[in-house]
């Protein structure tokens, strides 16, 4: 009976978990993060609700190992290339200089640290914890799930003021996540901290020898099929860091999380992570948090007055906390950018959690304090991203011309220049210095920016790294590897190369990089000539041309083609949802951050356009 029961429980759970975002999108409440609905459906089905769920060695174990995979998620969204960002500044609507992601973050993150403290200190003194250093912590956190999505919706994650609140909470989850560990390791192994130096040995030698076998042919042909050699390393990865972490002292969730930062250091390909998130969030984290709502009595929270005082006044600290230090940017933005962006930090989740589950089983808070921590982070993470939406101003996260930048002078860039050059579109060229005769004609026509050569040095000192798009097409296919490869560390989100060396696609394509030649490009040229010589000429008409569009309009989610206001001269030729290519017919319902792969009138199209990518 008790394994019977177990796999009832388990089956509820797993049923809670499926349910959740089709009910989340059927009442059309996009704003609450699933997992944080994930954790209210817990409560429902758990102790503070229907009591349907008995825990078990099974729950137990998935939650645990969900709880592992969310921290090594947790460290691969930690994107390294924003530290070393060398992208040009530019020049704001007010006419100043644009300030320094990097140095700016590093002291908005210090002075959150320190209000932090000093608030920590009065909780301390109030009565209502006995741990500064946790309290530090779980003040200082910011949740780098939430912001990383509204950054994204918000279409701000290029610009200035996007990159600096990325990088204020990408600092905050490092740090507070390595200060959690040294906590943890204080007080269950008796100060040896030294021995977690073992552990950061390990991931050193570990990325070093992950870097090595990246670079050889051998892993490329081993990731394929039923091998799948880069899923189980980095599976292997988890369990040994983790399996480390435990034996040293220290908690299982850093050595998780250092084995995210590992994989995220290496630059793995996208279609790697895509399948750990996939994993992740399609099953072992959504157990999780819906186990951390089952576990929750929240009726037991309100029977001390203490504690409901004590989430009004949690919530203060958090918001006070960031709100003040963001005030820093006072220097450069408007009050309503600044005030939104403390509200969007204010944010925290998974680390708050993790901070609660280890001070709960350590002794140092009680089990209905850890709930109140937990409360007041689903409290956060529901009411900030709402007001950061209503309160960001429009025309900063408004739709810009998407920003390209062509290296090399040719045929094909400058027809493609031609072609190109409209509404939607910032075309810039860069060449090397060469004679002037050969420029006599090009420069009469086309907006040319000389560069002595092609070093780093030269290029990252251009606006090439704030583009969009950088597309590399000089003559030399040795050169556009090297220069690709650099744009794409450098942060570059599409880099496009031109590669006639076909030995050499497969690794660019690794690398996240698009490739053409013109032995690709012919060949696919002639199998449409062939195959389908009118869609061709489809392509080749600039009036009946396909034109891609991405639904950013929450005024048209959940709509079906049917009921589509724009019946014009326009036909819906494909949808394309995240890795799913959809053919749309009527029924087909319109989704947020669908591709719209369209064909008409180009007076209607940027009408098409205009509507459906404004974010509203």
């Amino acid at each position: 009976m008790e394994h019977g029961a177990s796999v009832m429980s388990l089956m509820i759970v797993i049923i809670v978990a499926l349910l959740t975002p089709i009910i989340l999108h059927r009442l059309k409440l996009n704003v609450i993060p699933v997992v944080v609905a994930e954790i209210i459906m817990g409560l429902i089905i758990g102790k503070s609700g229907f009591n349907l769920v008995e825990q078990d060695t099974w729950l137990e174990t998935l939650s645990t190992l969900g709880f592992i995979f969310l921290m090594f998620l947790s460290g691969l969204e930690i994107d390294f290339k924003s530290f070393s960002s060398k992208k040009k500044r530019e020049t704001l609507s007010n006419g100043k200089l644009e300030p320094k992601p990097f140095s700016t973050s590093i002291i908005i993150f210090v002075a959150i640290f320190a209000l932090s403290l000093i608030l920590s200190c009065l909780f301390v003194l109030a009565g209502f914890v006995d741990s500064i250093f946790l309290m530090t912590i779980i003040i200082s956190t910011i949740s780098l799930g939430v912001v990383v999505p509204t950054l994204k919706e918000a279409n701000i994650m290029k610009t200035a003021i996007g990159q600096i609140i990325l990088l204020v909470a990408v600092i905050a989850d490092l740090a507070t996540m390595i200060l959690l560990a040294v906590f943890a390791s204080i007080h269950e192994s008796g100060g040896n901290t030294w021995l977690l130096l073992i552990l950061f040995a390990a991931g050193v030698l570990l990325y070093f020898a992950g870097r090595r076998f990246k670079n050889k042919n051998t892993a490329d042909s081993m990731s394929k099929g039923t091998v799948q050699i880069g899923t189980r390393a980095v599976f292997a990865l988890i369990i040994f860091l983790v399996a480390l972490s435990e034996t040293v002292g220290a908690e299982n969730i850093l050595g998780a999380f250092l084995a995210g930062v590992l994989v995220s250091l290496l630059s793995p390909n996208e279609e790697l992570v895509h399948q750990l998130d996939s994993f992740g969030y399609g099953f072992l984290i959504p157990i999780f948090f819906v186990m951390i709502g089952v576990k929750m009595d929240l009726w037991s929270l309100f029977t001390d007055p203490m504690l409901l005082l004590f989430i009004p006044l949690l919530l203060l600290a958090l918001l006070a906390s960031k709100m003040v230090p963001v005030f820093y940017l006072k220097k450069w933005y408007d009050n309503s950018t600044v005030v939104s962006s403390g509200f969007l930090l204010t944010s925290t989740l998974s680390l708050v959690i993790a901070a609660a589950t280890i001070g709960e089983r350590m002794n140092i808070i009680t089990p209905q304090m850890s709930g109140i921590f937990i409360l007041v982070a689903i409290i956060s993470c529901i009411i900030t991203p709402i007001v950061f939406k209503k309160l960001f101003p429009k025309e900063t996260a408004g739709e810009k011309a998407v920003n390209i930048s062509i290296i090399g002078v040719n045929q094909i860039t400058m027809q493609l220049y031609q072609e190109l050059k409209a509404p939607y579109y910032k075309v810039k060229f860069y060449h090397k210095k060469q004679e002037k005769l050969d420029l006599q004609i090009a420069d009469s026509l086309f907006e040319i920016t000389e560069l002595d050569n092609y070093t780093e040095e030269v290029i990252m000192n251009t606006n090439i790294v704030a583009s969009d798009i950088v597309v590399v097409s000089t003559g030399d296919s040795s050169e556009n590897e090297r220069m690709s490869i650099l744009l794409k560390q450098a942060g570059i989100d599409r880099v496009i190369c031109r590669m006639e060396d076909i030995d050499k696609e497969a690794y660019l394509q690794s690398e996240g990089i698009e490739v053409f030649s013109s032995f690709t490009s012919t060949k696919a040229l002639l199998k449409a000539m062939i195959q389908s010589p009118s869609i061709l000429a489809l392509l080749g008409n600039n009036e009946t041309s396909l034109h891609e569009i991405t639904i950013k309009n929450k005024g048209f989610e959940g709509m079906s083609l049917r009921k589509f206001p724009f019946t014009g001269d326009v036909i819906f030729v494909r949808i394309f949802r995240g890795a799913d290519s959809v053919i749309p017919h009527g029924d087909t319902e319109l989704q947020l951050h669908d591709h719209l792969i369209v064909t008409g009138s180009e007076e209607y199209v940027r009408e098409l356009k205009r509507n459906l990518e404004r974010i509203c």
